[in-house]
């Protein structure tokens, strides 16, 4: 009778006989709902930090990634650069070449020439010589 009086009143006792606002069960619930927030925020704190290091494992891969891609972009500008050095250098070579020829082509005319003259010169030789 006295628990319907207090529990009119908004007063109840729990199981360690304490006086209490709650009724037996909403505490129940209170402090299971509790446990539960506490082991919700447990897991998102968790969570935050495996995202965190996901996160920073993800930009280090980037930052990888993205030196990586310079130092493809570098080599391919050097192997550019080497083609165009080759292309020139052949390109002179060419030249060079072209040069060697005239010259050894003027060589021969020379040489022809000297050659002319000398046979020239022992035919006169021989005359000169027959003649006296």
């Amino acid at each position: 009778m006295a628990q319907a009086a207090l529990g009119a009143a908004g007063l109840h006792f729990d199981e360690l006989n304490k006086l209490r606002v709650l009724e037996p069960e909403a505490a129940q619930q209170t402090a299971q709902l509790r446990e539960e927030c506490r082991a919700f925020l447990d897991k998102i704190v968790e969570f935050q930090k495996i995202v965190g290091s996901l996160i920073e494992l993800v930009d280090q891969l980037a930052k990888a990634a993205e030196s990586e891609k310079m130092k493809a972009i570098g080599a391919r500008n050097l192997l550019k650069s080497i083609a165009k050095q080759r292309e020139a250098q052949e390109q002179q070579l060419q030249a060079l070449i072209a040069e060697k020829k005239m010259q050894l082509e003027r060589y021969r005319i020379e040489y022809e020439t000297l050659c002319k003259i000398e046979a020239d010169q022992n035919e006169f030789i021989d005359q000169f010589i027959f003649q006296k």
